[in-house]
Order: structure tokens, then sequence, then C-alpha cells
């Protein structure tokens, strides 16, 4: 079942409703508080710019717990060669203008439309949303960028414009060994790959509701 959300009230239906895609509810907008409250609910915008706006609440979650993300023999030589330097929160909007321009196979267009990205702006300025930048000879190669909810790290999208970028990123998010979770929203090779699974609605919720 999909609710219609109101302009003028910031609530959510509860996310056990969703369909069988997760869908939850349209409409709304993306302020700072609705932002907040939907994380905060398990809770996601996810849409194109011809959509309203779009709320998910998976039945399952695409997750990396952080101490079992995968580091392939490779990549930990590319970690330890000194290719790549590593940033937090040294150029966010660089970062989430990289992520909306990346070509993405099965995609038309992108979901991080001018609205998400002046909304994930203000939620970075508020000090929820965070940055992680790769850098290359001082240039961006890569980052992601997601919203910071208690002890989870809700990732958004990530880039990459030289070979294994993102994929530093992602793993120096998981060591930082500030997060319980990382929550990926949706699988997709690249995640399961670096060590994502797929957990249900309610082992999430328990994590994110976590003190």
């Amino acid at each position: 079942m999909v609710f219609r959300l109101l302009d003028d009230e910031i609530v959510f239906p509860e996310p056990a409703f969703a369909d069988e895609d997760g869908l939850l509810a349209v409409g709304g907008d993306l302020s700072p508080e609705r932002l907040l409250l939907a994380y905060q609910s398990g809770i996601f915008p996810w849409f194109s710019d011809d959509d309203p706006i779009l709320w998910f609440a998976p039945h399952e979650r695409c997750v990396v717990f952080p101490e079992h993300v995968k580091v392939s023999k490779s990549m930990a030589k590319v970690l330890k060669s000194g290719t790549f330097k590593i940033s937090r929160n040294q150029a966010f909007k660089q970062v989430i203008e990289n992520c909306s321009a990346v070509f993405r196979k099965d995609q038309d267009g992108t979901w991080i439309t001018s609205a998400m990205r002046k909304a994930y702006i203000r939620l970075h300025e508020l000090g929820i949303a965070h940055s992680f930048e790769v850098w290359h000879n001082e240039v961006l190669v890569g980052g992601l960028y997601g919203n910071i909810v208690g002890k989870v790290f809700c990732g958004e999208s990530m880039f990459s414009l030289m070979t294994n970028a993102s994929k530093a990123a992602f793993i120096c998010l998981c060591r930082t060994q500030e997060f319980d979770l990382i929550d990926c929203q949706m699988p997709n090779d690249h995640l399961m790959s670096l060590g994502a699974e797929m957990i249900p609605r309610a082992q999430y919720m328990e994590i994110l509701n976590r003190k």
C-alpha cells in the first residue's frame, strides 16, 4: 500500500506497510526535518526528475557490517602503496556532484536530482550528511556520501574516476570504527563484492535504534 504524504505534516506511515518493492509513500518535501525523520525510521527517498518524491522502506536491507568488509590482496596493496589520500568532509559538494554525474547501467539519468543535491548539502551544513573523498596527486578521483544516524552510516552514493577509488573510500569508512553498520539500501554486484549482505528490516531497525 502506497501512502500520500501531506505537505504540512511531517509524519510517515509504518514502514511495514511498504509494498513488495519497498515503496512506502509519495509526496512531501525534502526538508531537513522530514529527511531526518525518514532515516531515523528506516526510510529513504529515491526518485528521478520526472517523478514525485518517492519514499522507500525495503523489507530486506543491503548492509555491510564494518568488521566483515572484504579487502582483496590487490586492494590491500593499493591502500598500503599511498596511491590515494583519503579525507573526510573536505569536498562534500564536489562528491555529490560527481555522484550525480556518474552513468549507471540500467538507469535512465540520475536519481540525484538538483533538489536532492540541495537537500543533502543542507544536511551536510547541519552536520548530518558526511563525505569521504579520495585524492590522487591532489585531484579528486573518488568518494562517497551519506547520513549518520546513531551508530549507522546510511550510504547514499559513491563515484570513482580512477580504478579502486570508490573501494578505497568505502574501506576507509568501514575502518573508522565509528559505526555498527553501513547501510547500502539496495544491493548491487559492487557492494556484494565488498562484503554486503541482506538482513531483515527488524534487524536493521534494532541496530538503527541503538544508543
